[in-house]
């Protein structure tokens, strides 16, 4: 059982998933009053069909803060292979390129959820389930928030407000604003099997129908694959058989024939980034700050960072929301931030056009980066370790 939520903390924290749960974590543990509001209630089923692919430095941050178990059934990723249909070029990177027992782990987002909960729990952090939050309103001393739930309508304060949510309240925040960009691209997921084993392969191809990932999942994959809204919705709704034909059409025979072996689903796409990452008693992590298009599998991973980043700003602040502290986190975020929300953006501009040209261009980009160890390596750490801050320290 969760807590009761006081009138004041110092810490408040919207959204208990993976980066809201961890910035609570590493908060608390330096010190920090924090408590969390969740908008799902307490013990509801998780219906998520998301399998979360997280770079083994992601897994090192959570296994740090006491949340990762043996029993949440991740698959490990050895390797990444990246290639295109219908071209030449290819890019294979390794665990061996870093010297890491792995590249970064699969797994299901309500067996980490759940593993955050009861981390949540044994830390003894307050948790208010079942509860959104109505209004921010940002003052000199402390932010007032007012929350809505079962028991109606009550409001609390805080020192610091960190938003962890999808990013709706961004909109509310005096001195912030969003871009939106809408691809007009839905993902389609999808529980796999294929003839072949995946060996710890994960698979980022770019077909002619639109990019697909192929993360390995227990003796199977998860597939995501870029669509257009309506071609995601025929494949999630229509005969299996004609998904398996054309995952077979672009993955050639690499991994023999394939198989439909769960649930399908499928998310619209839209970049999301925030004009900043703090205002005035308030600091956005995760989705808050930025939601991107999952295509390099790098938005949750990124979240883990900020989460990180802001522990470690204000560590050794007075108050939770001094302005200099929140000012470090957003300089600190800056590099990282902008060069992976630009590199994804870009990636599905570059890998969605068609065209001999245009494809030599892509595999040429492949051939060069394959061929280069001192770049491949460069590459493959900041996709496990971020832009500006790598580091092979407590990693392997």
């Amino acid at each position: 059982m969760a807590l009761p939520l006081p009138e004041h903390v110092d810490v408040l924290v919207v959204g208990a998933g993976p980066v809201g749960a961890l910035a609570a974590l590493k908060l608390a543990e330096a010190g920090r009053q924090v408590a969390l509001i969740e908008a799902r209630p307490e013990g509801a089923p998780v219906r998520d069909a998301r399998a979360l692919a997280l770079s083994w430095a992601s897994r090192a941050a959570l296994a740090d803060a006491g949340v990762w178990r043996d029993d949440l059934g991740a698959t490990a990723i050895d390797t990444v292979h990246v290639s295109q249909q219908g071209g030449w070029g290819r890019t294979v990177l390794s665990r061996d390129d870093l010297g890491l027992p792995h590249l970064g782990v699969v797994v299901d987002y309500p067996s980490l959820f759940a593993a955050l909960a009861a981390r949540l729990a044994e830390a003894a952090l307050p948790i208010a389930w079942g509860t959104r939050v109505a209004a921010v309103d940002p003052l000199s001393a402390y932010a007032r928030v007012t929350l809505q739930g079962e028991a109606g309508e009550r409001v609390v304060t805080a020192r610091l407000v960190v938003l962890a949510e999808g990013g709706e309240l961004v909109d509310g925040l005096p001195g912030l604003t969003r871009r939106v960009h809408d691809y007009g691209q839905a993902a389609l997921l999808a529980e796999v099997a294929s003839e072949l084993p995946h060996r710890g392969v994960a698979y980022e191809r770019f077909s002619k129908r639109g990019p697909l990932a192929l993360l390995p999942r227990g003796d199977g994959f998860m597939l995501v694959w870029t669509r257009t809204p309506e071609d995601a919705r025929e494949l999630r709704d229509g005969d299996p058989a004609e998904l398996e034909r054309q995952l077979a059409e672009a993955m050639g025979e690499r991994l023999g024939a394939f198989r439909v072996a769960g649930s399908r689903a499928l998310f619209p796409l839209t970049l999301k980034q925030a004009s900043r990452r703090v205002a005035r008693r308030v600091a956005l992590i995760g989705n808050a700050a930025q939601t991107l298009h999952p295509v390099a599998a790098q938005g949750l991973n990124l979240g883990i960072r900020d989460a990180l980043a802001l522990a470690a700003a204000l560590a050794g602040a007075a108050d939770a929301g001094d302005a200099a502290a929140l000012s470090a986190y957003e300089r600190a975020r800056a590099l990282d931030s902008g060069a992976v929300v630009g590199f994804t953006h870009q990636l599905v501009r570059f890998f969605d056009g068609h065209g001999p040209l245009l494809s030599a261009a892509r595999g040429l980009g492949m051939n060069l980066l394959d061929a280069a160890p001192a770049l491949r390596r460069r590459f493959a750490g900041h996709l496990v370790f971020g832009v500006g801050g790598a580091s092979l320290d407590g990693m392997v």
